[in-house]
């Protein structure tokens, strides 16, 4: 949404950074979860009708939880499926690596996305009338 401001510049609301880095997360981790699914039916792992039931419900889990993060309990299931990802470990034993890789980029995201939004309500706070960065 835009809004003008007393020289007449358009000015961008900004979008909060919490829900926006873990969106990210979370999509880029359906598609790590496709790829893994890929390769659980490469392997032949498990029966294929399971392996596509399986990785196909957890991506789209992770697809429509990227929307939903900012609602109440969002943050919440986002870290449940972070677990569900990193036991995808037990099937293909990379995933236990690559899981924790996306466990500690999703800490990261969910703690650097609040101190961004922190420090910008506290700007905006202090300069009422600033445009900002």
């Amino acid at each position: 949404m835009s809004s003008t401001v007393p020289d007449g510049q358009a000015v961008r609301r900004k979008r909060a950074a919490k829900p926006q880095f873990t969106q990210t997360i979370l999509i880029l981790e359906a598609v790590l979860v496709f790829f893994a699914t890929l390769v659980a039916y490469g392997l032949r792992l498990a029966p294929a009708a399971t392996i596509w039931w399986v990785g196909g419900s957890l991506c789209v889990v992770l697809i429509l939880l990227s929307g939903l993060v900012s609602r109440p309990g969002g943050y919440l299931a986002g870290s449940i499926v972070q677990v569900l990802v990193l036991a995808g470990g037990v099937v293909i034993p990379m995933m236990f690596a690559v899981g924790a890789i996306f466990v500690v980029l999703w800490v990261v995201a969910l703690r650097l996305g609040g101190k961004i939004d922190r420090e910008r309500a506290e700007y905006d706070a202090a300069n009422p009338g600033a445009v900002g960065p």
